[in-house]
């Protein structure tokens, strides 16, 4: 799937799946890795996602406060 076309939900659900792997201590090393870098690219898109709402967030403030 790609990272394009997830949702932030879509995302996050994966991310808290990729720490449960990580944490589940199964995985060898070079699947852990492989698991690691997916959930740094999982990572970095939530992050994206939360910095552009709070983008809008903090426009419409100003624009709110234009207004009065």
């Amino acid at each position: 799937m790609a990272e394009e076309k997830l949702t932030y939900e879509a995302a996050r659900d994966e991310l808290l799946q990729v720490v449960a792997k990580l944490e589940s201590g199964t995985l060898s090393l070079a699947e852990s890795m492989e698991v690691w870098q997916r959930g740094e690219k999982l990572a970095d898109l939530c992050q994206g996602f939360l910095d552009g709402a709070r983008e809008q967030v903090s426009a419409a403030r100003k624009e709110s406060a234009q207004e009065e």
